[in-house]
């Protein structure tokens, strides 16, 4: 997985944008303008992803390409490895579920959260990783 898969994954979700707010090798994904994927344009080996406290923690439990997120709160934020033993919808799938979480916790107002979630909802994960990975042939 290549840090251009990751973007055009991100960029794929509705409604999401990509901004460079902290520097210029700093990569965020947003959706309604709160972050759900960060990485790094220089050490792009990586992905931060939002996750739930309590599945962020199983999940460095069972995947050692998974840690908590340096800089970031790590109650709350992964680092995920890409280039490790995990398979790319695996990946897409922690990013999903971060954009996902995301919409349903953050974004405001409750109309705009409404709205995304309604179009989010439709998103069938499985067909949006195909035309991903068949992007980048």
């Amino acid at each position: 997985m290549s840090i251009e898969d990751i973007r055009n994954f991100c960029l794929a979700l509705p409604y999401s944008t990509e901004t460079l707010p902290f520097d210029d090798q700093t990569l965020v994904y947003k959706v309604g303008g709160k972050m759900f994927a960060v990485t790094d344009l220089v050490r792009h080996d990586r992905v931060v992803v939002k996750c739930n406290p309590e599945i962020a923690i199983e999940l460095r439990d069972q995947h050692e390409e998974i840690s908590g997120a340096w800089h970031f709160n790590k109650r709350h934020w992964n680092d995920v490895l890409i280039n490790g033993d995990l398979s790319d919808s695996f990946i897409y799938e922690q990013i999903y579920n971060s954009y996902m979480l995301v919409i349903k916790q953050n974004v405001t107002p409750v109309s705009l959260r409404r709205e995304i979630v309604a179009i989010a909802k439709e998103i069938d994960l499985s067909t949006l990783i195909k035309i991903t990975s068949e992007s980048k042939i």
